[in-house]
């Protein structure tokens, strides 16, 4: 666990908190987008590493800079903690509009409802300081209703489950044909179908992307393997295509 500054410039920074989760949970990336004297936190997590992050998140920035809880979408190893994040903060949090009615269900205190809004399906643009962040559609990527961010200054796209590896012991992939053994039975099993890939990676060739950074694993660091990602995904089957002929009666004759 810890942070990492990938881009500070002209007040303009991202710090990845990286590999947060202990036991037989899945290790969590947070990440801090922080421009001028306002701040958001992607995907913050669970109430296991809560404590944890709050405190890297309260020494790295002012914790009143933080305006925004971003969620791309309702797994509880991002939103789970929700709750605590709202009371400790005066942030708003932004998810999807189908999991708006949901979210509750992790225990969110009635009086803190009113800071929860949803996304509209088609993204939003959100301004951060002096700057002006994307979110973007990704949705079945894996949860029906999910989202990206991306950051026009530093490039960076911050793609959630999307890119997601699971094992790595290195924070940035230098050998991308040697990273696929970490993200392929992931994909395969998580992302519902080649369609959605497809429309993924023909929306975000149309990005200038620097790196690409997922919620687990390993981030892409450079252009070339953003790009390898971009095309593997692409043309990788998903678990409707994997898993089709699985759809049987259990204990019936053949």
């Amino acid at each position: 666990m810890g942070s990492t500054s990938l881009y500070n410039k002209d007040g303009h920074a991202f710090i990845l908190l990286e590999g947060f989760g202990q036991g037989e949970m899945v290790p969590t990336n947070q990440v801090v987008i922080h421009d001028g004297n306002e701040a958001i936190l992607l995907d913050p997590g669970g109430h296991k590493v809560h404590y944890e992050v709050i405190n890297e998140v309260s020494a790295l920035i002012p914790i009143n800079d933080l305006k925004y809880l971003f969620f791309s979408h309702q797994d509880p190893d991002i939103i789970a903690a929700a709750n605590a994040w709202l009371m400790l903060t005066e942030a708003d949090a932004l998810i999807s509009k189908l999991w708006v009615r949901f979210i509750p269900h992790f225990g969110i205190d009635e009086l803190l409802i009113p800071r929860l809004h949803g996304i509209p399906d088609e993204g939003m643009r959100l301004k951060l300081g002096n700057t002006e962040l994307i979110i973007l559609p990704a949705h079945f990527l894996h949860s029906a209703g999910n989202f990206q961010v991306y950051d026009p200054l530093s490039k960076t796209l911050f793609s959630g489950d999307l890119g997601a590896s699971i094992g790595p012991d290195y924070v940035e992939v230098t050998d991308f044909d040697a990273h696929i053994a970490y993200m392929e039975g992931f994909h395969l099993r998580y992302m519902p179908t080649n369609q959605a890939n497809q429309c993924w990676a023909e929306m975000v060739r149309g990005l200038e992307i620097e790196r690409i950074v997922p919620q687990h694993g390993a981030i892409f660091p450079d252009p070339e393997t953003s790009r390898r990602f971009i095309d593997w995904i692409a043309q990788l089957p998903g678990a409707v295509e994997v898993m089709k002929d699985g759809y049987k009666i259990p204990g019936a004759d053949t």
